[in-house]
């Protein structure tokens, strides 16, 4: 079974993240920020996986720990719910188009992390979130995946479309990388034979 279940705790945060990559269910999230909360169910519904998040921190300050710590356990969930990787794409890419936003994203579960973040937002806030923390929690998330990501927002104007449509293209990239192999090998898609 590809499902992790992770906890972390520290001084700011409890965070508690299941994450089964082969049993789609209605997401659950609660993690302070309802903005946040809609972002995480696109992750789930998008990326074809079951989710489920809670995390209680010190939001009286702001959604800075929160959103760090809960990325920080997507991440570790993910990879250890990919284990050694054997059978899957390990590739993934996708755009998303929501309204006048139009978002990319491709991705490789190579076990090396690197993130390109390309967005340009004319707001500070997007909902109950600062937009700085988009990047941020992308970053938190595939570091700690071991992820070598590439999200840009191409165009839009709206800050609720921008930042939602890279989360959709995000999931859509990242069901694409977890799923089968397309030419069938069950081997670790790698020449090295390892990731």
């Amino acid at each position: 079974m590809r499902r992790s279940e992770i906890e972390r705790k520290t001084r700011e945060t409890r965070v508690k993240v299941v994450w089964d990559l082969d049993r789609p269910a209605t997401p659950k999230t609660k993690t302070g920020s309802g903005f946040l909360d809609h972002m995480l169910e696109q992750l789930g519904l998008h990326s074809g996986t079951g989710l489920e998040v809670e995390c209680v921190g010190d939001t009286h300050i702001d959604m800075h720990h929160s959103v760090e710590d809960t990325a920080i356990a997507l991440g570790k969930a993910l990879r250890e719910a990919v284990g050694d990787k054997a059978g899957i794409e390990r590739y993934g890419f996708y755009q998303v188009a929501m309204d006048e936003a139009l978002a990319r994203c491709a991705l490789d579960l190579s076990g090396r992390f690197h993130l390109e973040y390309r967005a340009g937002f004319s707001k500070d806030r997007v909902g109950d979130l600062e937009i700085e923390l988009v990047e941020h929690f992308f970053r938190s998330l595939a570091e700690n995946a071991g992820m070598t990501l590439h999200l840009d927002l191409e165009r839009g104007t709206n800050a609720h479309h921008g930042v939602e449509s890279m989360f959709k293209a995000f999931a859509r990239a990242l069901a694409m990388a977890i799923g089968p192999a397309r030419n069938g090998d069950k081997g670790i898609p790698s020449t090295k034979g390892a990731l």
